[in-house]
C-alpha cells in the first residue's frame, strides 16, 4: 500500500506521545520509508510476568496498531529470556524471575489478549521469542555485550540510583536487563520501538548498542502511564483500578463511568480510536457536561472490544441494574453444596474475589448482599438449600445465582 504523506503520518503517529527520542527521528525514518517503499519495522517487547491486559496495557499496543494501519509492520517480542532475569524497572526490590514454561505461558495469554487491538495478519504482525537469540549467546557474548556499558551509565537510571542511595541491594544480574532489552534491537535492527515512559532508560540502551553496532539507531516512543479508574496510582489489576481487556460489557462500562472527570480526555486520547480531530470537541464536552461525557466515553470503549451490540447491552445493564436496581435478566449460575457455608468462601466459590482477604474486605466495605440484604459481617454463615436458589451481589454490577449442588 502506498504511504500517506509524512506530515499525516505523524499527526496520528505522535498523538500521546510523551517523548519522541531524538525528537526529528521519526520524521526521517518516515521519510526514508517513503522513499525506500520500506515499512519500518516497530517492536514493541512484552513482559511475560503480567499475563492479564488492561485498557493500561493498550495505550503501547494502540501505538502499535497506529503503524500497522499505516502500513508499517510490529514486531511483537516475547520476552520469555528476559523475564528470566526479572524487568526491575520501577521496583524497590530485586524482581523474582520466571521460569522459561511460566514465560511461555505467559506470552501465550498476552498474546491472546493482544490480539484484541493488534492486527494479526502474519503480513503486519511478527511474533518472536527473545530466547531464541538471548539463549544461544555464550559467556563470551555476555562480557563483550556488558564491556559496551558503565556501571556510572547504569546509575543514571531512577530506580538504580534511588536504590543505592538507600542502601538497596541490586543485584548484578539487574544490570543485564536492559542490556539484553537493547540486544533485541540489535538483532532485528528494527527503526522505532515503543513502550512506557518508564522504560526510557532501556529504550536508550537499545539506540546506543545499535549505534556501537554500526547500525542506523532505533527511534524511541515513550507513552504516558495510564492512570487507573482511582485517578491516582498507574492502572494496575493488583490495585483494583483496572479495566481488563476481557472484562464483561457491563464492569467495563461500569469502570469507565467510575473514573475522575479529570481523565476523560486523557482516557478518550491514549485508550481509544477517537479521530484526533474530534478530541476538541471531547475536551469540551467533558467540560461542560462530564456526565453525559463520560457515558459516551464509556460507551466507545466496549464497542471498541465487544462491538455495538456489547456496548448497547452494557447500556442496558447499568440502566436497568443501577440506575433503577433491577436485578439482571442473566446472570452466572453458581453451585455449591448444599448447607452452610461462610460468606467468604460463597463469594470466592462465585468467583468474585482471588484470595479470602479480598473477600472480607469487600464485605467490609458494604459492597456484598444477599436476595438485597446487605451482608455486613465477614463472619457470616449462608444455608444453601436445594429448594430456593440465593442472588449474590458484590459491587454495583457482579451477581451469581447461587444453588445447591
Amino acid at each position: 500500500m502506498p504511504f500517506l504523506p509524512v506530515n499525516e503520518q505523524l499527526t496520528q503517529l505522535l498523538r500521546g506521545v510523551a517523548e519522541a527520542l531524538p525528537a526529528d527521528g521519526l520524521r526521517a525514518k518516515i521519510e526514508a520509508s517513503r522513499i525506500s517503499g520500506r515499512p519500518l519495522l516497530v517492536k514493541l517487547g512484552c513482559d511475560p510476568s503480567r499475563p492479564d491486559l488492561h485498557i493500561g496495557h493498550s495505550v503501547v499496543l494502540r501505538k502499535l496498531r497506529q503503524f500497522q494501519d499505516l502500513g508499517h509492520k510490529a514486531v511483537l517480542i516475547v520476552g520469555d529470556f528476559t523475564a528470566s532475569i526479572g524487568d526491575p524497572t520501577g521496583k524497590s526490590k530485586t524482581r523474582p524471575p520466571l521460569t522459561a514454561e511460566e514465560a511461555r505461558a505467559n506470552g501465550e495469554s498476552y498474546f491472546r489478549q493482544a490480539a484484541l487491538v493488534l492486527d494479526t495478519d502474519p503480513e503486519k504482525l511478527t511474533i518472536v521469542h527473545n530466547s531464541d537469540w538471548l539463549g544461544t549467546m555464550t559467556f563470551s557474548d555476555v562480557v563483550r555485550l556488558a564491556g559496551q556499558m558503565t556501571v556510572a551509565r547504569m546509575l543514571e537510571r531512577d530506580d538504580f540510583s534511588k536504590r543505592y542511595r538507600a542502601g538497596e541491594p541490586i543485584s548484578l544480574h539487574e544490570f543485564l536487563y536492559p542490556l539484553a532489552q537493547g540486544q533485541d534491537s540489535v538483532h532485528l535492527g528494527n527503526d522505532v520501538e515503543l513502550g512506557g515512559t518508564d522504560q526510557t532508560f532501556n529504550l536508550l540502551v537499545g539506540r546506543s548498542l545499535m549505534e556501537a553496532a554500526g547500525m542506523d539507531p532505533q527511534v524511541c516512543l515513550t507513552l504516558p502511564i495510564l492512570e487507573g479508574t482511582d485517578g491516582v496510582q498507574k492502572m494496575s489489576k493488583s490495585l483494583d483500578n483496572a479495566i481488563g481487556l476481557t472484562d464483561p460489557p457491563e464492569e467495563m462500562y461500569g469502570k469507565t463511568l467510575s473514573i475522575p472527570d479529570g481523565l476523560i480526555v486523557r482516557y478518550a486520547e491514549l485508550a481509544t480510536d477517537i479521530p484526533t480531530a474530534d478530541l476538541p470537541k471531547w475536551n469540551e464536552w467533558a467540560a461542560t457536561n462530564p456526565r453525559d461525557a463520560k457515558h459516551g466515553l464509556a460507551r466507545h470503549i466496549v464497542a471498541m472490544y465487544h462491538g455495538e451490540e456489547g456496548a448497547s447491552a452494557a447500556v442496558d445493564h447499568f440502566q436497568r441494574v443501577v440506575i433503577e436496581k433491577d436485578e439482571p435478566e442473566e446472570m452466572d449460575e453458581v453451585s455449591v453444596a448444599a448447607g452452610e457455608i461462610g460468606i467468604v468462601d460463597l463469594i470466592r466459590q462465585a468467583g468474585f474475589s482471588a484470595s479470602n482477604g479480598e473477600a472480607r474486605r469487600l464485605v467490609q466495605q458494604n459492597a456484598v448482599s444477599l436476595d438485597g440484604e446487605k451482608v455486613s459481617d465477614p463472619m457470616a454463615t449462608v444455608e444453601v438449600a436445594s429448594s430456593s436458589p440465593i442472588v449474590l451481589k458484590v459491587g454495583k454490577r457482579r451477581f451469581a445465582r447461587i444453588v445447591a449442588a
